[in-house]
């Protein structure tokens, strides 16, 4: 018999707790985001009536099928966008999710920026993605044009921007990756570190991961995607 999601639960946040407190954070230092990409509304719920409320999708349109009526049952719920996001789906996005956490490129911001002065919506974090990795085939700004961007964001186009978030290249050591976000952060002021998903939340905690984003270790790996 299998573990149940409240029982992987119980364990990543008591280990988040533990890795906090070793690296002398506060105990409470780091947010879990747990990524219900692929997972059925009964498996959300299950983690919902665990008392998990942050929670992470890569899909606009997944997450609009799935995550209304769940709102509607637990209000208080918070939901990231951790996939990509397309211009055409922007509205739909801002409408849905919490936070977003992968604003990549100068078009995106300036469509935000027009869709805030339009009028209220959901979102109220933004976050920068920076591809700390460089790699050609990921989304995310590149390390060295991301001073000038996120200043831009900042300052010109007055965006909410909360913090930064990166997706290490999967063969690199990670905390070298972590540790060029935190920099990249600290010279801005900004708080939020998105980094860290469930093979290395250990080493992105002890380089000061505000947010990790972990799906396999709550909900069980996923099936593969079929061509």
């Amino acid at each position: 018999m299998t573990d149940s999601i409240r029982t992987r639960l119980d364990n990543v946040r008591a280990e988040l707790v533990a890795l906090a407190t070793a690296a002398g954070r506060p105990a409470d230092a780091v947010q879990l985001v747990a990524v219900s990409k692929t997972k059925p509304a009964d498996a959300v719920r299950e983690a919902l009536d665990a008392g998990q409320r942050r929670f992470g999708e890569n899909r606009v349109q997944e997450a609009i099928a799935k995550f209304p009526a769940l709102r509607d049952e637990f209000p208080d719920l918070a939901l990231h966008l951790i996939g990509p996001l397309q211009t055409n789906k922007l509205k739909e996005a801002l409408e849905c999710f919490d936070v977003i956490e992968t604003v990549d490129r100068p078009k995106l911001a300036e469509a935000l920026a027009q869709a805030y002065a339009k009028g209220p919506v959901r979102t109220r974090a933004l976050l920068i993605q920076v591809n700390t990795g460089e790699e050609p085939q990921k989304a995310g700004i590149a390390p060295r044009e991301a001073d000038d961007f996120i200043r831009d964001c900042v300052e010109r186009l007055k965006l909410p921007i909360a913090g930064l978030m990166c997706i290490p290249p999967v063969d690199d050591e990670p905390s070298l990756h972590f540790a060029l976000l935190h920099s990249i952060a600290r010279r801005h002021g900004l708080a939020a570190l998105s980094m860290g998903m469930s093979a290395d939340y250990r080493l992105a905690v002890q380089q000061g991961a505000t947010h990790v984003r972990i799906g396999s270790a709550i909900f069980g790996e996923r099936p593969p995607v079929s061509a």
